[in-house]
């Protein structure tokens, strides 16, 4: 699978989503279809966790690194 951005593999599981739910997609394809999706979720999924990582520092005034905890 092509390296996708967040928003293009979020755009590609909707499609294979919504062509999933009309329910005419032969078995074999909608198998098919599934392992993409799953492949999507993984894609999002490590996309998701990343920013996460990212936002959850930020930079002193002295330029170290302090972990952000929202609950404080």
């Amino acid at each position: 699978m092509e390296e996708l951005n967040f928003e293009e593999s979020l755009e590609k599981l909707e499609e294979i989503v919504n062509k999933l739910e009309t329910g005419d997609v032969p078995l074999d394809d909608a198998i098919d279809e599934f392992t993409k999706a799953m492949d999507l979720v993984k894609i999002c999924n490590t996309k998701l966790n990343n920013a996460e990582e990212a936002i959850a520092k930020i930079v002193k005034d002295n330029g170290e690194l302090e972990n952000f905890n929202p609950n404080e």
